[in-house]
């Protein structure tokens, strides 16, 4: 059974996508081993001349190294990613690479109509960032709209059209996790590209 960290990407006590990965992690339990994270509990980024990490990002990026893929719920404010989100790929890619080729799902939830298809967009550019350099599963957005009222009382989805999509696409990340440990052989390279680069020296 594959182990895949699914990283909340909003420090809201009433996040949907926190529901959202909740979700999953039930409904796909029998596929994978989910295991959510919190960012909340990281400050916002900040640079220091020891490039000093807290304990806790240390902790979350140990744990997307070990996992075999990464599953990433993100709300949208402002046509954006939130700053809580931003700020924690930073730490996670501040003197450590966990990402560096590793396969990532992206989801989201929002309130609205189009459930956060541009954060989405904003952040597969992130995350193929020369510090972060993920795997990105192409052409699979998860887009819930209307999510407060998405969810029945067990916390499941209602609509029996988006949970068929979802399961279609959990499918195919499944057999992109496959495809991607074949995938193996620049994964030293980027590594270093990753731990070498510098933004400073590239002005």
């Amino acid at each position: 059974m594959k182990k895949f960290i699914a990283i909340v990407g909003s420090n809201s006590k009433n996040s949907t996508n926190r529901k959202l990965l909740q979700f999953m992690q039930k409904h796909f339990s029998k596929e994978a081993d989910i295991e959510l994270v919190e960012i909340k509990d990281l400050p916002i980024f900040k640079k220091s001349p020891e490039k000093t990490v807290p304990e806790y990002a240390i902790q979350v990026a140990n744990k997307v190294e070990a996992a075999d893929g990464v599953i990433i719920g993100t709300p949208e404010y402002d046509h954006s990613i939130p700053a809580a989100l931003s700020s924690a790929l930073a730490w996670l890619s501040y003197g450590q690479h966990p990402f560096v080729d590793k396969p990532v799902m992206i989801t989201g939830a929002s309130y609205g109509s189009l459930g956060s298809s541009r954060a989405q967009a904003q952040l597969r550019q992130i995350l193929d960032s020369p510090e972060i350099k993920a795997r990105i599963m192409p052409s699979s957005e998860f887009l819930l709209g209307h999510s407060l009222q998405a969810f029945d009382d067990n916390g499941d989805l209602k609509d029996k059209d988006t949970l068929k999509q979802l399961d279609g696409l959990f499918e195919d990340f499944l057999k992109f996790v496959g495809i991607s440990e074949q995938l193996g052989d620049a994964t030293a390279a980027n590594m270093e590209k990753a731990e070498n680069f510098n933004w400073e020296d590239n002005k």
